[in-house]
């Protein structure tokens, strides 16, 4: 049996039951996988782990079933829905690509893997998966389990990023005409379960006797990465004022840059020296001894939190007062409730 044949076999056997996915006896009976499901899922797994995404995919499939459904939603509702799944710019995109396939296509995903990679969102990852789970096209599927399961299987030491173009290329020789999107799943729950970064259970794998790194003794050094760059450190300060009727002062962030379009509490730029003060209003401001932390992508960022009572006030230009009864912490991204919830912990909005 070829590698692949021993891979299909296994996820036949073995496949992870996820809400967005046709099993293969489900396959083979007839049963085609939705490409809106498919879809929402890759954009929701990119840098996010299944199991981070399980309960947004449910919320967003019960919220808008569809893809004409997430199409005609309120901006800020989804936006709302996808905080703290991070990597904003994603749930950005999703709205357009809908509003693009339900414009321009009917309502349905093209077939075609170009088409695809024209649409707001999908590059060339996103719509391989596309192309292969959704339609059972022969495309190359290569994330970071793949990239893995990959390396190991072939003892290719080019450490990342530098070995991506030759991993890919190592997985396309692998993909077989038959069953393109089971194949493509079968190796992603192979890195997911079996071969995982750490302590990989290679004597259950299906590939283990054909396995390079196996037979040299090394499958556990690979794939080998190239040393990462310290991440910088960013400095802020945010404002949190409540006035009395319990209504939040709220900004909703500009479209573009990191947060784009979230809900968020007004504050400072984020710079590497510590920026001066700029309280969004005229208040009786009280810092906290604890300042927020978080970690982006590309820095560690610091904010330090001040909180004020304030009487009944016009908000500033570009805020707004957010009823109590409407305010919902869930709908601010992590940073944003990281903050709430030092200053409900602390007790600490003095009297106005």
């Amino acid at each position: 049996m070829t590698p692949s044949d021993l891979l299909l076999t296994w996820y036949d056997a073995h496949a992870r039951d996820l809400p967005w996915r046709v099993g293969p006896a489900d396959r083979r009976a007839g049963v085609a996988p939705d490409p809106y499901r498919v879809w929402l899922s890759e954009i929701m797994l990119q840098q996010t782990t299944v199991a981070a995404v399980m309960d947004y995919f449910t919320k967003f499939t019960t919220l808008w079933p569809s893809v004409d459904a997430l199409a005609a939603a309120h901006d800020p509702d989804v936006m709302a829905a996808w905080a703290g799944l991070g990597y904003y710019a994603r749930a950005r995109n999703l709205l357009k690509c809908a509003r693009v396939v339900a414009q321009d296509h009917g309502g349905v995903f093209p077939t075609d893997h170009d088409a695809l990679l024209a649409l707001p969102g999908i590059g060339p990852y996103t719509a391989a998966a596309i192309s292969a789970i959704a339609f059972d096209r022969p495309a190359t599927v290569v994330d970071g389990n793949v990239e893995r399961v990959m390396a190991r299987f072939h003892a290719e030491e080019t450490p990342l990023p530098r070995a991506k173009p030759i991993l890919t290329e190592l997985a396309a020789a692998l993909t077989p005409a038959e069953r393109p999107g089971d194949y493509a799943q079968a190796v992603m729950d192979l890195g997911a379960t079996i071969c995982t970064p750490r302590n990989p259970a290679c004597g259950i794998c299906p590939l283990i006797t054909d396995c390079a790194a196996r037979a040299q003794g090394i499958a556990a050094d690979l794939p080998r990465k190239e040393p990462k760059a310290p991440k910088p450190i960013r400095f802020g300060a945010i404002y949190l004022a409540q006035r009395g009727d319990g209504a939040w002062l709220l900004e909703r962030r500009p479209e573009k840059g990191l947060l784009g379009g979230m809900l968020g509490w007004p504050g400072t730029d984020w710079r590497t020296d510590a920026p001066p003060a700029q309280p969004p209003l005229g208040a009786n401001w009280t810092p906290l001894p604890e300042e927020v932390r978080h970690t982006f992508t590309h820095f560690h960022l610091r904010l330090s939190v001040h909180v004020a009572q304030v009487a009944d006030t016009p908000a500033p230009d570009g805020l707004f007062w957010a009823p109590l009864r409407q305010f919902r912490a869930a709908d601010l991204p992590t940073v944003m409730r990281k903050a709430y919830q030092l200053v409900q912990s602390s007790q600490a909005l003095p009297d106005p």
